[in-house]
């Protein structure tokens, strides 16, 4: 097979066919499978390598005559053979129309049968036929002047021709030769000698999977002010369901850095950085090769000879971006110069590169990561905390009002549930700390039932505290409450030491 690639090249690929050629038939004991190359098929491309792009309008109708409105910038825009042929067309035709116009004011004057009288004077000296009278308007117009044929004043009919003649003459000279100039000194063509690199490439650079192609410039003569543009051309279906073909979407190149403004004096590498905004975000190396897409890169700039800018285009299918690969580097330092080397700029090798998207990385990174547990956790002792303080409000509500004041402080759930939560998030918090701040904060000194011990003392003294700040006749309500709470009914009671617990 490898024998076969190097003979036909890489636009062939082999592919497996029964021997009868109509259908698939098993394969006999000792059979092989025939191999046939068949050429593979051509990717529909929105932008041509060279630039071109493959785009025709059609079924125009009226709004044809538009391009008539602008016929100046539609002659620059015709093919140099359409121009040549509508050049040479308009000033023959133009030649002989002036020339029939002189040889037909000698017709009617008489001039062809009386030039050689001796006392006779004519419109036009010497003119005596057609061909004549051309050679007469061409040493006009192209004011030769030889001498021979000239103009008499005894006849004002060719005075008034002759000043048409000019100002005709005028106004076809420029609008041919100026539309000569303009598509001979359009910057097409020094877009020849700006270069892209012939594959695009997808690797690691600073960390970051990042999507890369190379530009070059031939020329010593520089781009003034070059800026570069990425367009990714790709087909989606909205969530409404509407199919758009080619739906355009912004590649950045480094606009809000700056980096877009190329210094192009050597070889330059175009980064775009794939991350969460990118449109390259759930792009794999396994996916690629089921998806289709196009990018476009547009180069613009002014030409420092000229003054006139120039754009010079290409594009990249999903074929032509490797992954995993590097460009070579093309620089090297002489004695006094930098030196680039041409020959290996479309070069590259491979690199050690993730197959996954930086999506999948992400979400990989998230999973083995042994932060994100206590973080969870704590969200989840939060919320518990949060719906048992609400179902306690909710029981109290229902509790007749002469027990809700017997139970007396009722705080003390919420403020009990809020001192355990904070207890559980710092112990969930040390999971979080270095190895040695955990060992320090495991010190019996620091040890949790101190805390624990430490947090019930709490809990157990402002309730004491309070019933003894309170007066004489206050404790002993307080303590007949307690009294009296023997002799509730058993239902009331379970209710009332459920709300403790």
């Amino acid at each position: 097979m490898s024998a076969l690639r190097r003979k036909f090249g890489d636009d062939y690929q082999v592919v497996t066919t029964s021997s009868s050629g109509s259908g698939l038939q098993p394969q006999g004991p000792g059979q092989g499978p025939q191999q046939q190359l068949v050429p593979k098929k051509k990717r529909q491309r929105f932008v041509d390598k060279n630039g071109r792009c493959n785009v025709q309008h059609g079924n125009l109708g009226s709004e044809t005559s538009r391009y008539l409105s602008d016929l100046f910038t539609t002659l620059v825009d015709l093919k140099w053979r359409w121009n040549l042929f509508i050049f040479i067309l308009t000033y023959t035709v133009a030649w002989l129309f002036m020339a029939s116009m002189w040889w037909v004011i000698a017709y009617t004057r008489g001039d062809l049968n009386k030039a050689h009288v001796g006392n006779y004077t004519p419109c036009v000296a010497n003119v005596y036929n057609f061909p004549s009278a051309f050679l007469f308007f061409i040493e006009t117009e192209a004011t030769i002047g030889y001498g021979y044929r000239y103009i008499t004043d005894k006849c004002p009919e060719g005075i008034i021709l002759f000043l048409f003649q000019s100002i005709l003459g005028s106004i076809v000279d420029a609008f041919l030769i100026g539309c000569m100039f303009i598509k001979m000194s359009q910057p097409k063509k020094r877009a020849e000698t700006l270069m892209f690199s012939e594959h695009a490439v997808i690797s690691m650079r600073d960390g970051k999977l990042t999507l890369m192609f190379r530009v070059g410039n031939l020329r010593n003569s520089h781009m003034v002010s070059a800026q570069i543009r990425c367009k990714l051309l790709k087909s989606r279906q909205t969530p409404e369901g509407e199919f758009l073909p080619l739906d355009q979407l912004e590649l950045d190149v480094g606009f809000s850095t700056g980096a877009d403004q190329l210094f192009l004096v050597s070889p330059l590498t175009i980064c775009h950085v794939i991350d969460a905004k990118s449109p390259f975000y759930d792009l794999s190396q396994r996916s690629m090769q089921s998806e289709q897409f196009e990018i476009v890169v547009i180069l613009e700039g002014i030409v420092e000879t000229t003054g006139m800018t120039c754009q010079a285009r290409t594009s990249y299918t999903e074929d032509e971006v490797l992954w995993g690969h590097r460009f070579f580097p093309v620089i090297s330092l002489e004695e006094g110069f930098f030196k680039v080397d041409y020959s290996q700029f479309h070069a590259t090798f491979e690199v050690p590169t993730p197959p996954y998207s930086v999506k999948e990385q992400e979400e990989m990174l998230l999973m083995s990561s042994p932060l994100i547990a206590p973080a969870i956790t704590n969200s989840k002792e939060r919320h518990n905390s949060v719906e048992c303080l609400d179902g306690l409000d909710d029981m109290t509500t229902k509790l007749p009002s002469k027990l809700q004041k017997i139970t007396g402080r009722e705080d003390f759930p919420k403020k009990l549930l809020r001192m355990s939560s904070t207890t559980s998030e710092k112990a969930y918090s040390l999971g979080d700390l270095p190895m040695k701040l955990q060992r320090i904060s495991s010190v019996p000194g620091n040890s949790e039932e101190k805390l624990v011990s430490k947090t019930t003392k709490m809990l157990s003294d402002p309730m004491s505290q309070s019933v003894a700040d309170l007066p004489p006749k206050l404790q002993k309500m307080a303590g007949g409450a307690a009294r009296m709470e023997g002799n509730l009914p058993a239902k009331l009671r379970k209710m009332n030491s459920d709300r403790f617990t």
